[in-house]
């Protein structure tokens, strides 16, 4: 089915139910920034709905639990399920539980590895992974080119391969500068970190202490970004010699671009993709159609535009 385009301005929303609706929602992690706002978003949402109540279980980035964690929803007889796969290759059998149970599931942020063959009263709601990586390295190029540079060297931070965001954010750079425009730039170095502050800080230390030079970071994300600030303001490394880009627009991210270290991100509707996936699990529920692909859409943040974004945390 084609996608439909879901606004936060215009964001569908269910009116509250006569009877009581139960909802169950495996999240990939707790402990993770951006989730975080995805949870609460759904969250405040479905505080909001009369007779809906939610249960949100901590999957803690383990796909066997996660698994589990649905066979429990199903056992208690939930009437719409929610997941924010931990593996993204996993989630046929997820799909089969929930088909197999007849309780209609949401796959929310996270691309499922079955999305074009998602059974009836299942379906997708997130952000077009296509947008995010071709914004953030396009404004990279743009940066570099405005320095007056003809040869540039790159060093790209992965998030976790099991995970389609970033394949398809990696794919997306590689990509752009494949570009006339930007084939100027050259991938030195690329590597996992997780989706982690920490490990991307370790990532690019260990690049420096080898003497890896580069004049971008790419990052999958936001917390691996401003992991790299760290390790470049530990080596002494001038933060306007290197510019630096991540995706989400989370908080820290804001705040770090405010501070004038990075550069550029990606805009990343979590509370928005929140409220889509419990009204798309609401409609399904209530055996109304809906779209299977409902997607945010991205938005490229600046320190030009930096203060709506502010407005909006």
């Amino acid at each position: 089915m084609k996608a439909f385009l879901l606004t936060t301005a215009c964001a569908v929303t269910v009116s509250g139910a006569a009877m009581a609706e139960n909802i169950g929602v495996s999240m990939a992690l707790f402990d993770d920034n951006f989730l975080t706002v995805l949870r609460n978003g759904m969250q405040e949402h479905a505080a909001s709905l009369d007779g809906v109540t939610i249960q949100i279980d901590d999957a803690q980035n383990d796909v066997g639990k996660q698994l589990n964690q649905i066979e429990n929803f199903v056992a208690s007889g939930v009437d719409a399920i929610i997941v924010n796969p931990v593996d993204t290759d996993a989630t046929i059998a997820m799909s089969a539980a929930a088909q197999n149970a007849g309780i209609p599931m949401v796959f929310v942020n996270r691309q499922p590895v079955n999305l074009d063959s998602l059974p009836e009263k299942q379906a997708f709601v997130a952000s077009d992974e296509k947008e995010s990586g071709t914004l953030e390295t396009q404004e990279i190029c743009r940066l570099l080119k405005e320095q007056g540079k003809t040869e540039a060297r790159a060093v790209v931070l992965m998030g976790e391969l099991s995970n389609q965001a970033a394949r398809m954010r990696t794919q997306d750079i590689k990509d752009v500068l494949a570009t006339p425009e930007c084939g100027f730039i050259s991938i030195v170095q690329e590597q996992t970190a997780n989706w982690s502050r920490t490990q991307g800080a370790d990532l690019v230390s260990n690049w420096l202490s080898a003497g890896t030079e580069f004049d971008a970071v790419i990052s999958n994300n936001d917390e691996m970004a401003i992991g790299a600030i760290q390790a470049l303001k530990s080596a002494g490394r001038p933060m306007d010699d290197v510019v630096i880009g991540g995706i989400d627009a989370t908080q820290d991210a804001l705040a770090a671009m405010k501070a004038g270290d990075l550069d550029v991100t990606v805009f990343q509707d979590a509370a928005g993709q929140g409220h889509g996936a419990v009204d798309t699990a609401l409609k399904l529920a209530r055996g109304e159609t809906v779209e299977q692909k409902v997607y945010v859409p991205f938005q490229l943040v600046t320190p030009e535009n930096l203060d709506e974004f502010l407005s909006r945390n």
